[in-house]
Parts: C-alpha cells; structure tokens; sequence
C-alpha cells in the first residue's frame, strides 16, 4: 500500500510517532489521518475479493444445482414416458382381445357402432382396475396426525363400485368403517380412498373387506378396527337365480371391536341402523 505523503525515513516505526522525544513533523501527522483511510480501503479491498470468490463460487453451485435439477426432470420426464408407452401397448393388446371377443360373439367389429368400442371398453377396464397401481402408503403419506384421542371413529356409507373376479360383472354397495384411535388419527377421507384402492381390483366381496380392514390396521395401529360392506352383485342380479333384491353383508372386526361384545354393538348400532 503506498502513501503519497512522506518518506521512509518519516515512518521508520510507529515507536518514532509515539515517541515523547521525537517532534511529529507534517509528514507524522499526514500518517495519522491517512491511517483510517487506508484501514477502510483495505477492508473495502478485502469485502470485495469476497463477494467476486463468493459470486465465482455460487455461479458454480448454481450451475450444479441447475445441472442437476435438469438431469432429475429429464429423468422423470423419460420414466413418465416410459410408463405411458407401456400403458399404451397394454391397452392395444387389451383392444385386440376385445374385438376378438366380439367377433366370436358373432358381432361386425366393422360396424358404425362398434368401430371404437374395443378401444374405449379397454380404456373402461384400465379404469376400473387402476387399484393395482395405487398404495395405501401412497395415499396416507402425511396424512397420519398424533392426537390425543381414543373414541371410536366412524365414517360411514362409502359408496363403492368393483368388479366380481368370477364373471367380470359389477357389484356396487356401501362401506361402514370404524376404529379406536391409538394416538393417531388419518385424515377421513383417507379411509374413502382406501376403499377405492381395493375396490378398484377384481375382487370377491369377503377378501375386499378384510383387505381394507387390514390396511387401516397396519397404518394407525389402533386398539381396533371394524369394517362392514352392503352390496349388490350383478352376477346373481343379471344372471345365475336372478334375484333383483338380494344383497350381501360381509364384515370383519379386528382388535376390541372383536374381543368387546359392547364395542362391537355399539358400532353395528351407529352405522346399521336405516
């Protein structure tokens, strides 16, 4: 750092300036008010070697991060493709089937009216089958609270439509659903969507209840668990006896609603009752 005033021999230590017997010279005092100018302007020097290595440094870590944010949606964008060629060629395979299906009904697949309709009925069971596809653990996800509560919860008439994995035709009907909190409590219209996930599979209606009460189970652990189905199933409805007003009543209890007679009441109660 140079001074523009001065000599070396005016500033052979700062012992001289400080000294009781030397006599400060103009020079000595142009040291003294130089000195807090020169402070500032080596901290003002340092400040921005600083900020230009602390913006070199960051230009790099944001390259990096942009870098790497691109590679991850490039990623994403490739498996979302890839799923939705597999989807696709699935969905052709299920379309062929369907018009053979047709053809050895005796139908004209070449007809107005069924031109699209193996593409749109593999479309309708892709739909009516996406259960197989979904998770409990991927709808439950956040949604598990602790909470300081233990009475019984019920959320009641859950409307629900599956498919009888005997012939491939609907049944439709409601589910009733309660349990004794542990502690923790899920988000009621988690319960709705847990029932969708398994009733979205070819199913028979004894293994659908007891599916959707042992995930419910396994995810809150509570003191229990109580799930009861109404349904009506087209396959005795539309064919086979043919009975238009036959339903059927599938349940399953787990925890104290199994082992508490009065537990067990007072869920039936609240939830069967018209």
């Amino acid at each position: 750092m140079l001074l523009p005033l001065g000599t070396t021999s005016d500033f052979k230590n700062h012992g001289d300036i400080l000294s009781d017997t030397t006599q400060p010279t103009a020079n000595h005092w142009a040291c003294f008010l130089l000195i807090p100018q020169c402070l500032e302007f080596a901290v003002e020097l340092h400040l921005r070697m600083e900020y230009h290595q602390s913006s070199e440094m960051n230009g790099v870590v944001s390259d990096y991060l942009n870098m790497r944010i691109e590679s991850t949606h490039n990623d994403l964008c490739k498996e979302k493709e890839s799923k939705e060629a597999e989807e696709s060629k699935k969905r052709s395979l299920i379309e062929k089937s369907y018009s053979t299906i047709l053809s050895e009904l005796g139908e004209d697949v070449g007809r107005e009216g069924l031109l699209r309709t193996p593409l749109r009925a593999a479309k309708a069971m892709q739909f009516l089958t996406k259960g197989y596809k979904e998770t409990t653990q991927d709808i439950l996800n956040d949604a598990i609270f602790d909470e300081n509560h233990e009475e019984m919860v019920i959320v009641k008439d859950i409307e629900l439509f599956s498919l009888c994995e005997h012939h491939l035709v609907p049944f439709f009907g409601k589910a009733h659903i309660a349990y004794l909190p542990n502690k923790k409590v899920v988000g009621l219209s988690k319960l709705a969507r847990i029932v969708e996930i398994y009733s979205r599979r070819l199913q028979v209606q004894e293994r659908l209840t007891k599916q959707i009460a042992s995930a419910i189970s396994e995810a809150l652990e509570p003191a229990g668990v109580a799930v009861v189905i109404e349904a009506v199933h087209m396959c005795m409805v539309m064919r086979g006896v043919q009975k238009m007003n036959a339903s059927t009543v599938t349940s399953v209890m787990l925890g104290k609603f199994h082992d508490d007679f009065k537990t067990r009441k007072e869920f039936l109660a609240l939830t069967m009752r018209k």
